[in-house]
């Protein structure tokens, strides 16, 4: 004989609406922290203003920096002139389109941000760029 239960059965039952809630949180967290997140790898330097200066940050991309002394840094490294057109070789070698950011201090010599420039462009770099911080206006 079977003995039938008065409290009905019911089904187990998985509520997603809350879990979609959850995921929705997440990813907007995620979001927030990845954009407080910046990618550091030049030497720091006075940058001169512009007023046209527009912040473009590429992961895909060689900085460099010339100090207030004329010392060239390729990745926060320092090298010479020689070092430097043989890593950007290497670098090209691997992808041509490949552009570089060369941020200078406001102290930098003008004949040593052009000597870069030209060991730049002798490796055979077509997408070079200047880092500058934008002016202020009041």
């Amino acid at each position: 004989m079977k003995l039938v239960s008065p409290l009905p059965h019911k089904k187990a039952r998985l509520e997603v609406v809350p879990l979609i809630d959850i995921m929705f949180f997440l990813l907007a967290s995620f979001m927030m922290v990845s954009l407080t997140m910046t990618k550091q790898r030049t030497v720091g330097v006075n940058l001169p203003a512009a007023s046209s200066a527009q912040t473009s940050l590429k992961p895909d991309s060689i900085s460099l920096a010339v100090d207030a002394a004329g010392r060239v840094f390729f990745e926060k490294q320092p090298v010479t002139l020689e070092q430097l057109e043989q890593l950007l070789r290497e670098k090209l070698a691997q992808n041509r389109d490949l552009p570089v950011y060369l941020s200078g201090d406001a102290a930098t010599p003008h004949g040593a941000m052009v000597a870069v420039l030209d060991y730049v462009r002798r490796c055979g770099v077509t997408k070079v760029g200047f880092n500058v911080k934008p002016v202020e206006v009041r």
